[in-house]
């Protein structure tokens, strides 16, 4: 059975002779519900969620099943069997074959037989349930000093039962084996209903097994290859009487098609008490190959290989074309250490690295456990698949297999890059097969039947570690013969006689070209509003970017991670990333999903998505479920009536404009704090009842800005210290904050209206003065280039802030072009300006502080020239008196309203042409909106060049300081910091340039991943507050109650704020709060306290809602 049509009609047969599409399922939705206890889903979003794997392969089930326990387990197959309906057991989702869809009803055991029934630490034994998550089972094993040795790159999400049936194995198989070398008994149900008990020897085999076996026992000595890694067929040669019979080592790798797994107990080893790992570079992964076999000898606890295609930039690796990653255990740290300077002392390499730093390990091994999503794309951008994922050969055949496989590579026109584990020859690969096409799909086939016949030339198993499924299944006879085969489709009828359950995997097996998920996809791109530009402006192409890794379904948050904060808090698959790319695919194909984007499947399931942006950064294949979901609701609204949240939280921009504009802000802040009139309004508004109305400041943002520009104006300080900043002080176009300054600010009173970013004839940047800028400051700080100052600037200096590094800023803007003097524009954002003022006025203050000049936009440059000093490059920035506002767009982009998003961003761009033609930076003081000015700007204005100016000048308030003020120094606070990073500051921007201004201003410790939960208008919007909630006590919350006394809460996000403030009842800073505070404050004691700033506390006491709360002492707030 080796041609196609032979396949096919395998394929056939493996349906058996009912037809599953003419069943009924209501009929049998109905019995399912009276026979179990668990929850019975036939409804569109259960199907869709489960039609796909990590695989290539789609199949439509009846329905899905969650069962409570063997019990549920085997009323489903009674039921089942009565209809002829098949049965597919599933865990996590992950197998790469195909081998988790099927037709029939899908057993879907994460959600409830997910126990840990005992773990016995004197007998190295566990007791699980299939659903388990790996990652629960090695933290319930780790303080007894043990785990299990398998351990998958997936191990934070897939399940013991997944890896049973799989035979799973990982990184770790060089020491500790495959899943088969960890079960010791396995508890089954069979179609038929018997429930057996399976371990080593003949008890509670299934009738007729031993038989078989003993019948056949010379080919079972002699058809099986001798591999480390061979899991391709049935184990049937651990039934041998020389294993001992092991009847539970033959279960494993049967994928499901022999019986239904419901408990298992599994054995431990002891982890090594220290770890260092040896990177070892080669010049190429072939070269990498050949050295893998000769470093077993050392006994090393991994050797992974991969290629310098799956490595990102800057991921601090030695210099090479390839790496082994090769892992030592000792009883010490020295112990382990010495054993890796061993394996490099034996190795032949270009480069090595030893690393014992467990963090510094963790950062490594992410990058190899995250190659099969990232390998999902080539280096060019073009997409490549599964299909050819782990297959292996003897170890020491390894660079030789590499080789011919490049070459096979080659003379089909195909790219790939291997990677995976070198150690055991199991090669993992993603190629950039061509699977839209026929053309493309019939040469897929001809380079799988190659590959197969190249694989059992050098001795080795088609699959290695995911199991045949689909993908492989149909290659078996070039593997094993067509006798061998048949063994297996005996052994097959000797426990599943009815061929019920997982039918067309491992025998009569349909064909590897069948059922291909992107077959049912649209041929034609359809209209989006969003420019998709990484995905050919294809949305199609964009949904199918999610092959099913699932990373989104973490359970815990480790580090800096934000996926998936939803799926954590309610532990569902359509609150993850995965599965909502899995009903948007289904949604495109219109079979499960049938009314496209008026889906309420698809609205339901994105309801809960926070657009914390995620996704884009820690998904190694880069979904943007947040860009996914405002284009769905886009469309699923045109026409028709929004939810009252997406008028009022949605336009919250406008609304904040005219309240501002009619000076409103003191009667509805009064309005807001009467209960029965807070109530009905946060009703009639969409918002949740439990939320209390942030209060709106009295005075906005500009307000202030355009009233500090005389005599006594309302500074961030009087008497501010610094170049340029002291009181007195004279220059064109100073109007400092310092009390008593003087300047020719232009226009300082003009006034106009004020909606975010509303730029209204206010006075010109602060800043250092033109006059005296090559002398002294009021302190004697001698004045540097570009706006610095030079010396102690006062006794916080001098206890040794640090100065920050100039991040190879150069002088340039974000674009590259030469810098306009010290010029830069600061972003009024709808937060800043009407909410939290006093962050823009801190922002203000330090950046002057700096010796840079600041202006709000709309601003327009006279001319080029240098000035005085012939230092700087732009004589001063004069703000136009026109009634003019900028926003980011943001609200109107996470509610959909695109069309309404648009408008406001080519406005924008209008107005920010002269900033744009002068190539000023752009500062950015909330995280959002910077992100939305770099990524969602271009992305929906993608025809307009200036979309992609702005969002190249985009800077955040770190990134400024860092590039424009390289030797500025930060005042030296000396405190501990807890709180969060921003979720789209993590996703999008990126925090290392806020890590640094951090520790030259002595801020110490780390801020916590995740999301805070409120994200914008979503923990405001009525029935997301518990899910809101859940997300902050995941990390946010705890982290603030376990700070210690004088520890600074970080939060650069006014959401981020909000939420500290109305959970926790603490007050969150933003960074230029902290650093605008320790200007101001007087020196620092020997208990490192600040003190108070106007900045912080008299200004604050003005603005409604924003009292002078400090940090939090250890015990609330003071």
């Amino acid at each position: 059975m080796t041609d196609r049509a032979d396949a096919a009609a395998a394929g056939k047969a493996a349906e058996g002779a009912q037809d599953v599409d003419g069943a009924d399922a209501a009929g049998l939705a109905d019995a399912l519900r009276r026979a179990v206890r668990g929850e019975v889903g036939f409804d569109a979003t259960a199907r869709a969620l489960v039609t796909m794997d990590a695989s290539n392969y789609r199949r439509v089930p009846l329905g899905v099943v969650a069962p409570r326990d063997a019990d549920d387990v085997a009323a489903v197959l009674e039921v089942c069997r009565a209809r002829g309906v098949p049965v597919v057991a599933r865990g996590g989702g992950t197998s790469i074959a195909g081998q988790a869809t099927g037709t029939g009803v899908v057993l879907d055991f994460t959600r409830h037989m997910t126990g840990l029934l005992e773990l016995d630490p004197g007998s190295r034994t566990a007791v699980v349930q299939p659903g388990l998550v790996l990652d629960r089972l090695q933290e319930a094993a780790a303080p007894h000093g043990l785990r299990f040795g398998p351990d998958p790159s997936t191990h934070s999400r897939c399940t013991l039962g997944g890896m049973i049936g799989n035979n799973a194995c990982g990184a770790h198989s060089v020491a500790w084996g495959t899943t088969a070398d960890s079960v010791r008994e396995l508890s089954v149900v069979t179609a038929r209903g018997q429930r057996l008990r399976l371990g080593q020897g003949w008890a509670g085999a299934p009738e007729g097994l031993r038989e078989l076996a003993e019948g056949e026992r010379a080919r079972l000595r002699t058809g099986f290859p001798d591999l480390p890694r061979r899991i391709s067929g049935y184990a049937l040669d651990a039934l041998l009487p020389e294993k001992g019979a092991d009847v539970a080592r033959s279960f494993c790798g049967s994928e499901g098609t022999l019986a239904i797994l419901t408990e298992a107990v599994v054995r431990l080893v002891e982890a090594p008490r220290a770890r260092a790992l040896a990177v070892l570079a080669y010049a190429d992964e072939s070269a990498a190959a050949e050295a893998a076999a000769g470093l077993l000898p050392l006994g090393p606890l991994t050797v992974e290989g991969m290629a310098a295609d799956l490595v990102p930039a800057g991921s601090g690796l030695p210099a090479g074309g390839a790496w082994l990653f090769v892992e030592t255990g000792g009883e010490t740290a020295a112990g382990a250490r010495a054993r890796a300077e061993e394996v490099v002392r034996a190795a032949d390499v270009v480069d090595a690295l030893v690393v014992t730093d467990p963090a510094a390990q963790r950062a490594l091994w992410r990058i190899r456990e995250d190659a099969a999503g990232t390998a999902t794309r080539m280096p060019d951008g073009t997409e490549a698949w599964p299909g050819w994922e782990d297959c292996a050969v003897p170890p020491a055949r390894l660079g030789a297999y590499l080789r011919d496989f490049r070459a096979l590579l080659a003379d089909h026109g195909l790219r790939g890059t291997p990677y995976g584990h070198f150690g055991d020859g199991c090669i993992h690969v993603r190629i950039d097969f061509d699977l839209l096409t026929g053309p493309g799909v019939a040469r897929f086939r001809r380079f799988s039947e190659e590959l197969a016949d190249l694989v059992v030339a050098h001795g080795g198993s088609l699959s290695g570690e995911h199991g045949d499924g689909q993908a492989r299944a149909e290659l078996l006879p070039r593997m094993y013969g067509a006798e061998t085969v048949r063994l297996f489709e005996r052994a097959k009828a000797v426990w599943d006689p009815d061929d019920l359950l997982n039918p067309g995997m491992l025998v009569r097996p349909a064909p590897l070209d069948a059922d291909l998920r992107f077959s049912v996809l649209p041929s034609r791109p359809v209209d989006v509003t969003f420019g998709y530009p990484a995905d050919g402006g294809d949305f199609a192409a964009a949904v199918r970017r999610c092959v099913g890794v699932a990373k989104c379904r973490t359970a815990t948050a480790a580090g800096p991670a934000v996926m998936c904060p939803s799926y954590r808090a309610t532990g569902e698959e359509r609150h993850s990333t995965r599965g909502r790319a899995r009903l948007l695919h289904e949604m495109l194909a219109g079979e499960v999903i049938t009314d496209g984007w008026r889906s309420t499947e698809v609205r339901d399931a994105l309801d809960l998505c926070l657009s914390c942006k995620g996704c884009r950064s820690d998904c190694p294949v880069g979904v943007d479920m947040a860009t996914y979901k405002a284009e769905f609701l886009h469309h699923h609204y045109a026409g028709r009536r929004r939810p009252a949240a997406h008028h009022t939280m949605g336009r919250l921009p406008e609304w904040l404009h005219w309240t501002a504009r009619l000076r409103l802000a003191p009667l509805l802040n009064v309005l807001a704090g009467i209960g029965p009139l807070a109530r009905v309004g946060k009703r009639l508004g969409g918002v949740a009842p439990e939320r209390e109305i942030p209060r709106l400041a009295h005075q906005t943002f500009t307000g202030w800005w355009r009233g500090r520009g005389g005599a006594g104006g309302a500074g961030s300080a009087g008497g501010a210290r610094g170049a340029g900043l002291a009181g007195g002080a004279r220059g064109a176009g100073s109007a400092g904050p310092a009390g008593g300054a003087r300047g020719a600010g232009p226009a300082g009173g003009a006034r106009g209206a004020g909606e975010a970013g509303e730029a209204g004839g206010a006075g010109a940047a602060g800043g250092p003065s033109a006059e005296g800028s090559g002398g002294r400051s009021a302190e004697g700080a001698e004045r540097l280039p570009g706006g610095g100052t030079g010396g102690a600037r006062d006794d916080r200096t001098a206890k040794g802030a640090g100065r920050l590094p100039s991040g190879g800023g150069g002088g340039r803007t974000a674009e590259g072009a030469e810098r306009t003097g010290d010029l830069v524009v600061l972003w009024p954002d709808t937060f800043t300006e009407y909410l939290s003022p006093s962050v823009g006025r801190a922002a203000v203050r330090v950046l002057e502080e700096a010796g840079l000049r600041v202006a709000l936009p709309p601003t327009l440059l006279p001319g080029r020239g240098a000035i005085a000093d012939g230092r700087t490059r732009a004589a001063t920035a004069l703000l136009t008196a026109r009634r003019a506002r900028v926003c980011c767009g943001l609200t109107y982009l996470s509610t959909g309203q695109l069309d309404r998003a648009r408008t406001v961003l080519r406005r924008t761009l209008d107005l920010m042409e002269p900033v744009l033609r002068a190539r000023v930076p752009v500062v950015v003081l909330e995280p959002s909106c910077a992100a939305a000015l770099r990524t969602d700007l271009p992305e929906l204005l993608p025809d307009d060049p200036r979309a992609a100016r702005l969002s190249a000048a985009v800077l955040t308030f770190a990134e400024t300081l860092e590039r424009h003020a390289p030797h500025w120094a930060p005042p030296a606070v000396g405190r501990p910091i807890a709180g969060q990073t921003h979720c789209h500051q993590h996703a999008v921007l990126g925090d290392t340039p806020d890590r640094r201004l951090r520790a030259a201003a002595g801020l110490t410790g780390e801020l916590s991943g995740g999301c805070c939960g409120l994200a914008g208008n979503f923990g405001f919007e009525k029935g997301h507050f518990e899910v809101s909630r859940a997300c902050a006590e995941e990390q946010l919350l705890p982290s603030v109650r376990q700070a210690a006394p004088g520890t600074v809460i970080l939060a650069d996000g006014f959401s981020c704020r909000t939420q500290l403030d109305q959970l926790a009842g603490v007050r969150g800073r933003h960074l230029a709060e902290v650093l605008a505070d320790a200007l101001d404050a007087p020196a620092t004691g020997a208990d490192g306290a600040l003190g108070t700033s106007a900045t912080d506390t008299d200004e604050s006491k003005a603005d409604a809602g924003e009292t002078a709360v400090g940090e939090t002492d250890g015990r609330g707030t003071e």
